[in-house]
């Protein structure tokens, strides 16, 4: 354990072997000290950031069935619905108005739009907002374009990209090992194909964000297996600019019978996905699902990201999980820890910060975890 964490702490690569041993381990404290050791490494500034968007969801109709998801509804559902134009770009100005210069757009697999709706909605935000990076669609829906309209994926992407998408999000990652994913989910796009639409976003010059959400029916090993897919695209391509990682949510899904995993393992995983991806600059906290205080310690655990303020979440919510946080709340978390809380955009550049907020009070030497062996 002492060998393995030294070795990740110094930059040296970890075998999936190695990254199965160190999530086996019970040793949280330890693996949170390593991995904050190369958070500091990699981000010796006295400050970390966090983002201002919206999550918003354009429809919640899905020809998708996804046995852990509260928030789709099949296409005959009465609750299914699809955002009227005006209110979703209401939203982006509410958003604007808030101070943040993102949307996240996502929705479900719907059976009827084709790719010309899609590029419309797209250029009718960018001319109303030029300002906003359009962080939008995920893979799953991307690949769901190109079965719609008989296009190659690299054609979908560059209609998209030549509308105005920005960036691309790394939902409907869930685990990528097929044996997890055709468990389930029936209808969605499995591994190969999730991990060549981002290998072809990257090579038009594009960058995106990778997730995993853990805790129901995958292996440790497979979620070693999904860290190291990821690795070596990152190899391969240098396009991810950060991964985030939470806990599956299983109230009002299809699995509710399945334990939520608890705080410590989502921080052990959260801690041994700093020390494995070596490749990636940045993690990203889930206060989202893990609430304020663990959220908070996530920065300690291998994060120098607090995630997003997240003006509107819907897809979480669903399955009965609510944490809001406010702007103030975000900031004061990060400097109660000694930090200097910075916004930034999409690609972890800095913002200016807003006149209006002030800086709460900020220790100087931010805390070490002791390690426990």
């Amino acid at each position: 354990m002492h060998d393995l964490l030294a070795k990740a702490v110094a930059g040296e690569r970890l075998t999936a072997d190695e990254g199965l041993t160190l999530l086996k381990s019970p040793h949280l404290a330890a693996l949170g000290r390593a991995a904050d050791e190369v958070t500091r490494r990699l981000h010796p500034e006295n400050y970390r950031t966090y983002n201002i968007d919206r999550n918003i969801n354009y429809t919640n109709i899905c020809t998708a069935v996804c046995d852990f998801c509260a928030f789709y509804r099949t296409p005959k559902s009465a609750a299914g619905y699809v955002l009227d134009r005006d209110v979703l770009l209401q939203k982006i100005e509410e958003t604007v108005a808030s101070g943040g210069e993102q949307i996240l757009l996502q929705g479900g697999l719907h059976p009827q739009f084709k790719l010309e709706w899609y590029e419309t909605l797209l250029e009718e935000i960018c001319q109303r907002f030029p300002q906003v990076n359009i962080h939008g669609f995920s893979p799953p829906e991307i690949y769901h374009f190109t079965k719609m309209n008989k296009l190659s994926i690299r054609e979908v992407l560059q209609r998209l990209q030549s509308a105005g998408l920005g960036s691309l999000p790394g939902g409907g990652a869930e685990i990528l090992v097929d044996r997890v994913r055709r468990k389930i989910t029936r209808g969605k796009v499995l591994t190969d194909d999730w991990l060549e639409v981002h290998r072809v976003w990257h090579q038009l010059g594009g960058h995106s964000t990778a997730t995993m959400m853990f805790g129901h029916v995958e292996t440790l090993a497979e979620r070693i297996e999904h860290l190291e897919r990821l690795r070596q695209l990152q190899d391969e391509t240098g396009g991810f600019r950060a991964f985030i990682c939470w806990t599956f949510q299983p109230e009002n899904t299809e699995m509710a019978d399945v334990p939520a995993a608890t705080a410590a393992e989502y921080l052990r995983t959260n801690a041994v996905a700093r020390l494995y991806l070596d490749n990636f600059a940045n993690l990203q906290s889930s206060w989202v699902t893990q609430g304020l205080k663990i959220g908070q310690l996530a920065l300690l655990y291998g994060a120098n990201d607090m995630g997003s303020l997240m003006l509107e979440e819907n897809v979480v919510s669903e399955a009965g999980t609510v944490h809001q946080l406010s702007l103030q709340q975000i900031r004061a978390a990060i400097a109660d820890l000694g930090y200097q809380p910075r916004q930034r955009n999409v690609h972890y550049q800095l913002l200016e910060d807003r006149a209006d907020l002030p800086l709460p009070h900020s220790r100087q030497n931010p805390p070490l975890l002791p390690i426990v062996t």
